[in-house]
């Protein structure tokens, strides 16, 4: 059977990790990469054997570029600290695992996210697949910030289950994130000569709520699905707006 390794980027995990790390119980080793938890993240990560190394945060891109250095085993699982496999996704990792079949590069798998009251199904959520299961040293790492892109150098696979992603408690850690992600895009954007405006801004934003919510039909998720839409009108609003920000802080 080949070997692989469970990861998990963590800060201030604590309230699934316990659950995200059962779900890769199957897995050769658990390494944590953690940038200063202060919760209980380090105390659960220990209770499962999990190999925790620090690194201090420089982006998820660079994390994860950090993360690959001290992998040693064939291959890599990686989730993230709000996320559970399917028991369906770890068999299906597990029939790979065991199979004498050659393999590609490494497989794509579908999430399915909670939100408020169900899982979106639509709004462009779903299925949403990442490339989480891979050979060692077989994936490139890129994106644009605040989100890295894990991509296959070759040929890729799917495999059947979902990851399953419980990413806010509520609105209010939504909002926050909002706040958090839309800051560091913008700077992203400014940094590679974009800049903003108050039509962009709005622009923007309304393509987004209707794309969201008509064409990837979020109306089929119900209220969920309106909000989940309104938050990507006030994600995009908002990159843009800070983007006329940044370029009338730096006319000072």
């Amino acid at each position: 059977m080949k070997s692989i390794t469970g990861l998990i980027l963590t800060y201030n995990g604590a309230r699934l990790l316990d659950e995200a790390l059962q779900s890769l119980s199957f897995c050769s080793e658990l390494l944590i990469v953690d940038s200063g938890s202060t919760d209980g993240t380090l105390e659960i990560a220990r209770k499962h054997n999990a190999r925790v190394v620090h690194n201090d945060w420089q982006g998820a891109i660079e994390q994860h570029k950090f993360a690959q250095t001290q992998i040693t085993t064939d291959w890599v699982v990686t989730i993230d600290q709000d996320e559970i496999l399917s028991p369906e996704l770890s068999e299906s990792i597990g029939s790979m695992l065991e199979s004498t079949d050659e393999q590609p590069d490494g497989y794509y798998c579908a999430r399915r996210s909670w939100y408020l009251d169900r899982f979106i199904m639509h709004s462009g959520w779903y299925p949403d697949r990442l490339y989480r299961v891979f050979r060692h040293g077989r994936i490139t790492i890129g994106g644009v910030r605040p989100h890295e892109e894990l991509r296959p150098v070759g040929k890729a696979g799917i495999l059947d289950g979902d990851i399953i992603h419980y990413p806010y408690e509520n609105f209010f850690q939504h909002m926050d994130k909002i706040n958090e992600y839309t800051q560091d895009a913008a700077e992203d954007l400014y940094s590679r000569g974009r800049r903003g405006s108050l039509g962009a801004a709005i622009g923007h934003g309304i393509g987004k709520f209707c794309k969201q919510y008509i064409l990837k039909a979020g109306f089929l998720d119900g209220r969920a699905g309106f909000i989940v839409a309104i938050h990507g009108f006030f994600y995009t609003f908002q990159k843009y707006i800070r983007l006329v920000e940044l370029e009338n802080k730096d006319r000072k």
